[in-house]
């Protein structure tokens, strides 16, 4: 029984661990998107350098692990004596506090600084709310037929980007299409996350959470398995370049932007390829470090038990600081205070804003290290406090 709880307390570290790993990279994507200087796209191949592709490829893993991780979370919670009726009502509610957090909380008063509901962006609150309501009604399918719609979903899904002209659009966008919603006469709801295929992505780690319950050497068995079969069919369907991403790899300037071309794939909406390439790699990861006792108080381990109010804190973190460093050099801050387009959400840029690559890091380090004790203290409060409210942040 005393192994079998260690291995337990491993198992749990582990996904706290990559957890944590993930909004750690997280904060590097917003941070280059808030304060870089470049004026190309980081993974536009004819004008990007190694470093800013490499900066921008490494967090295309936050998502897709992130809601895999959701799913394990959703059933290890519910493997803790739980009935179905108790899990279904707590993903429905806890689907519509994220969607919630999105739209009013991280807009208002974490991205945009201003209540001009104008512009609003849905993004990976929104699309995680959604699969969650998706997940409360898909659990009580037999678990082999929710893996199924998972798995089937997460390979063929790319085959709706053929269908053109679906009405409503608004819906279709909501659902796939991705883009702009007018909903009423001047305001705007930009979806950046469809709910198709990231709800699958949450029932395939639903799924996976079944594994948490095996044998620890059964378990790492499975997980390296599957890790290596993704990534290998990953290279088969992305060598083959006819189906797995709308965007086909292709000859660059020199090899190493040949292999840049290879693992560029397409996250909006993410493609079979991209799914593939991202959650391989995360459960070899998971089976690597299983064994590893980190210490409680792992900066990683910590914003992994925590990880929705590392995302909802981080947010206005990084815009003050945006604000402080605006007054420091312009003596002005209201850039960042406006939303004049979809384009420039969630707020303007001072002219001559934003640092190479190197002032990017620093920030992030920054961002980071701000974030340290202000979760481990809010850990300590969740530690402390089953309040049953505080499950929900």
């Amino acid at each position: 029984m005393q192994a079998e709880s260690q291995v337990v307390g491993y198992r749990l570290q582990s996904i706290d661990f990559l957890r944590g790993l993930v909004m750690v990279l997280m904060a590097l994507d917003h941070v280059r998107e808030w304060f870089t200087n470049a004026t190309f796209s980081p993974t536009d191949l004819s004008a990007t350098t190694s470093a800013y592709f490499l900066t921008r490829w490494a967090t295309h893993f936050c998502a897709p692990v992130f809601s895999l991780l959701t799913g394990v979370g959703a059933f290890l919670w519910y493997s803790r004596g739980r009935s179905k009726a108790e899990l279904s009502r707590f993903l429905l509610v806890r689907g519509v506090w994220l969607i919630f957090l999105e739209v009013v909380v991280t807009r208002c008063f974490g991205w945009a600084f201003n209540f001009d509901y104008r512009i609003t962006a849905a993004a990976v609150l929104w699309v995680l709310g959604w699969s969650m309501i998706v997940l409360a009604g898909a659990v009580w399918l037999p678990m082999r037929v929710l893996t199924g719609v998972a798995l089937l979903t997460i390979a063929a899904h790319g085959l709706l980007a053929s269908i053109q002209g679906v009405r409503p659009a608004w819906l279709w966008n909501i659902l796939y299409g991705r883009g702009n919603i007018e909903f009423a006469a001047g305001h705007n709801l930009y979806v950046a996350y469809p709910v198709i295929p990231w709800f699958a992505v949450m029932m395939a780690g639903f799924a996976l959470g079944q594994v948490f319950r095996w044998e620890a050497a059964r378990r790492r068995r499975f997980l390296i398995r599957a890790g290596v079969a993704a990534i290998c069919l990953f290279a088969v369907v992305r060598g083959i370049n006819e189906y797995g991403d709308p965007a086909p790899w292709a000859a660059q300037k020199s090899v190493l932007f040949d292999v840049f071309s290879f693992v560029n794939c397409t996250k909006y909406p993410p493609s079979l390829d991209f799914l593939l390439m991202t959650l391989g790699p995360a459960m070899l990861l998971l089976a690597l470090i299983e064994c590893i006792e980190f210490h409680r108080l792992l900066p990683v381990v910590i914003f992994g038990r925590v990880p929705l109010f590392y995302y909802v804190v981080h947010i206005p973190v990084m815009h003050l600081i945006a604000v402080a460093i605006s007054y420091a050099k312009f003596g002005s801050a209201y850039w960042f205070f406006r939303s004049a387009s979809i384009a420039e959400f969630p707020s303007m840029r001072p002219p001559g804003w934003g640092y190479e690559l190197g002032g990017v890091y620093a920030i992030w380090i920054a961002v980071v290290a701000i974030m340290y004790p202000l979760c481990r203290w809010y850990e300590g409060v969740r530690r402390r406090d089953r309040s049953g409210w505080l499950s929900y942040l």
